[in-house]
């Protein structure tokens, strides 16, 4: 292989060390001491190639290497390096060290490339610190504006268009992130699978074609404060009661919209929060994702009408805020195929799949040419400190990608 393991190793061990919880998993937010400290590991491998080195004004961190043709379209290949709560050294990282690598790969045998080849490492994929998520793909294909920036917070209260100013980006530019899709010809993504699947059917390589459409919501039920122990039952409006006649019934709205949908209610806050005074107010998160674009939006509807019926029923209000809505995506035909021509070359394994995880991939894919490829998660794990994958399995989904660009990018 041309790749060389030990390198892609020491990367993913060195980014894994700007961590704001150490010892208890990964956690890096976005536009943070950690964040400024992963970009800078990152621009200095990035200084010792041939490359101009960038950020765009969604915080993205870009190193365009020139092809022959510097009119011709850009070749995009990485992914975010932001992470979740307490999360894996794998998710994102995986894929922006692909990117790195790749770069590293081309200079050293001094490939030319008709299309020009970009790496790029993306922030609040997650959406761990504002909530939304693949922020950096949304801000390329033009559906973030100033207001979003405006409008969402992390647990301080601190809006994203503050942190952008605090970091050295100014907010108001946000719109200058978006690209020309006539400039793209593909982008190109490696991820770990965050499933058991490859691992226990002992393949090397997942090939995605198709990507599930997500929906994510926040539901913020409004009651009224009264004393436990004096207010009597019919007489109260419990929103912590009221939200859970809801909450209860969204897995069965899942299980009923059928085609593997699924549907997750992940946080929930309760104020005041005391144990002798009936809720005021309760906000959750909603998560429904499907391949069935019509599966979503049959939960969706269900969960509407559900909070209309809590309304009716206890005297209470409610709001809804959308957080993100992404339909379905089958990815490119052409890429997909090359990732099968290239791995047969390579002689590895691999298992046409279906991403039931959002990823920038499924973003991009609204204005150029997608790839995504996955490679092994041990037992599954993702999401934790135990996230992990064997660098070996790294290294063959990082070949593979790399021999795939010099396909698409027409190497000489």
């Amino acid at each position: 292989m041309l790749t060389k393991v030990e390198r892609i190793k020491n990367d993913i061990e060195n980014l894994s060390q700007f961590n704001a919880t150490p010892g208890q998993g990964l956690t890096r937010f976005s536009l943070t001491k950690e964040d400024r400290a992963a970009r800078n590991y990152l621009k200095n491998e990035l200084q010792k190639l041939d490359v101009e080195i960038y950020e765009d004004a969604a915080g993205s961190l870009v190193a365009r290497r020139e092809g022959t043709d510097k009119d011709a379209p850009v070749v995009m290949v990485g992914s975010h390096f932001d992470s979740v709560k307490n999360g894996g050294n794998f998710d994102g990282p995986a894929g922006v060290i692909m990117a790195l690598e790749i770069l590293r790969v081309l200079d050293e045998n001094d490939i030319k490339s008709k299309h020009p080849i970009e790496f790029i490492a993306m922030i609040e994929e997650e959406g761990g610190r504002f909530g939304g998520g693949v922020f950096g793909s949304r801000a390329m294909t033009g559906q973030v504006d100033y207001q979003e920036l405006l409008d969402f917070k992390d647990e301080a209260g601190i809006s994203m268009a503050e942190a952008f100013e605090d970091f050295g980006f100014d907010p108001k530019k946000i719109k200058e992130a978006e690209r020309d899709p006539k400039k793209l010809k593909a982008f190109i993504e490696l991820h770990i699978e965050q499933g058991p699947v490859l691992e226990n059917e002992g393949k090397d390589v997942g090939i995605v074609d198709f990507i599930v459409g997500i929906n994510q919501i926040r539901v913020k039920v409004e009651g009224r404060a009264d004393h436990a122990g004096t207010t009597p039952m019919d007489m109260r409006k419990d929103a912590l009661s009221s939200a859970a006649e809801v909450i209860s019934e969204i897995k069965n709205f899942a299980f009923e919209a059928g085609s593997g949908t699924v549907a997750t209610v992940g946080s929930l806050d309760v104020k005041p929060g005391a144990a002798n005074i009936v809720p005021a107010e309760v906000e959750f998160s909603v998560d429904i994702r499907s391949k069935e674009l019509n599966c979503i939006k049959k939960v969706r509807a269900e969960i509407d009408q559900a909070l209309a019926d809590i309304e009716t029923k206890y005297a209470v209000d409610y709001s809804v805020k959308e957080m993100l809505m992404v339909e379905p995506v089958e990815l490119s035909a052409e890429i997909f195929n090359t990732f099968k021509k290239e791995s047969k070359k390579l002689d590895l394994n691999t298992k046409e799949m279906i991403s039931g995880a959002g990823h920038d991939a499924m973003i991009m894919a609204a204005i150029t040419d997608v790839g995504l490829i996955f490679v092994p998660s041990k037992d599954g794990r993702s999401h934790t400190a135990e996230e992990w994958t064997d660098y070996k399995d790294l290294q063959k989904g990082i070949e593979l990608v790399y021999h795939t660009v010099l396909k698409v990018g027409e190497a000489e």
